[in-house]
């Protein structure tokens, strides 16, 4: 039985359309790499520096003078994070900070290491390069799992330790502050190997305004100018084909070592993150002995951005031992 000619083109232009549809949504959704030296004049501060760390060459920044911190960024952040907390830090102390391989204007590593622990014997690196012998650190979301990690690995250098809203803990139950008991969108979608491919070149803007509404428990801190510093550095050339290697790369879990740290610990954690929620800030609190745990009710994923003078100058307090040990 043959098909009659108007079916026949109905199936036609059927077929047409399913092709035909995703490819231009694709191509509408396409975004190219930025270039480093379009990005650099924009976020590269006066106190900026290149330093060249192993096989990287790192966008740095330095404030300030006294004793040593250095501060260390999240997933699909930068330096730039610390901004607010650089101005009052810096007052009394050296402040640190830097964007870590994959990330900001620092890029994609050569060697295309993006473990934590990757990380944390780089930034070893990097201070051995400045001369610091002993300096303490801070670190947000996966930042804060490297500054961790750090103190695990190398204790007799790290003063003392401040994490904030940090990564390890995976299965503390969600508390009903959070918006999300799931692992993020964003990283479920990278975690998909089809998708995480198609997002190195489809990267639409509205994702990094969608996953900062995520991490913000404050929506009217959201401004044009901080999406497009989301947006641009992720853009950078090479840092999302990074972001899917550094997903893929897992470090053996030290957790329950942080049992054995002697290292005075604050931690600051946002009663509102959807990310990670502030359960997971208890579990760290309970396993690292004598640390001190600063909840923000008004904060979400990055308080350091939301509430920046409140837990700058808790961790001002923290580093000069006027609280705590």
């Amino acid at each position: 039985m043959s098909i009659p000619q108007p079916l026949k083109n109905l199936l036609r232009w059927f077929l047409l359309s399913v092709i035909a549809v995703p490819a231009v949504l694709l191509l509408l959704l396409y975004r190219s790499d930025i270039p480093l030296e379009k990005l650099e004049p924009k976020y590269f501060s006066a106190e900026s520096r290149w330093l060249n760390v192993g096989d990287a060459r790192m966008h740095i920044r330095i404030r300030g003078h006294g004793p040593a911190v250095m501060l260390i960024h999240g997933s699909f952040s930068s330096l730039h994070t610390w901004n607010e907390w650089e101005e009052i830090l810096s007052r009394e102390f050296t402040t640190v900070s830097m964007d870590l391989p994959g990330h900001g204007l620092t890029g994609p590593s050569p060697s295309a290491q993006y473990s934590t622990d990757a990380y944390a014997e780089l930034l070893f690196a990097l201070a051995d390069s400045l001369s610091i012998d002993h300096f303490s650190v801070a670190g947000n979301s996966m930042g804060g799992q490297v500054a961790w990690t750090m103190a695990l690995q190398q204790p007799e250098r790290i003063g003392r330790l401040v994490l904030i809203d940090a990564a390890g803990f995976w299965s503390a139950a969600p508390t009903k502050d959070a918006k999300k008991s799931s692992r993020p969108w964003i990283f479920r979608i990278l975690g998909n190997q089809v998708l995480a491919n198609m997002l190195v070149k489809c990267t639409p803007r509205f994702l990094f305004r969608m996953n900062l509404e995520q991490v913000y428990a404050k929506p009217s801190l959201i401004t044009e100018e901080l999406i497009d510093r989301y947006y641009d550095l992720i853009l950078r050339e090479g840092n999302r084909a990074a972001t899917v290697q550094r997903l893929q790369q897992r470090a053996t879990s030290r957790i329950t070592d942080l049992a054995t740290l002697n290292i005075p610990t604050l931690i600051i954690w946002g009663e509102k993150d959807a990310w990670i929620p502030v359960a997971h800030g208890e579990q760290f609190h309970q396993i690292i002995s004598g640390s001190i745990l600063e909840t923000q009710p008004d904060s979400g994923h990055i308080p350091m951005e939301e509430d920046p003078e409140i837990t700058a100058n808790l961790t001002l307090d923290f580093l000069k031992n006027r609280m705590g040990n």
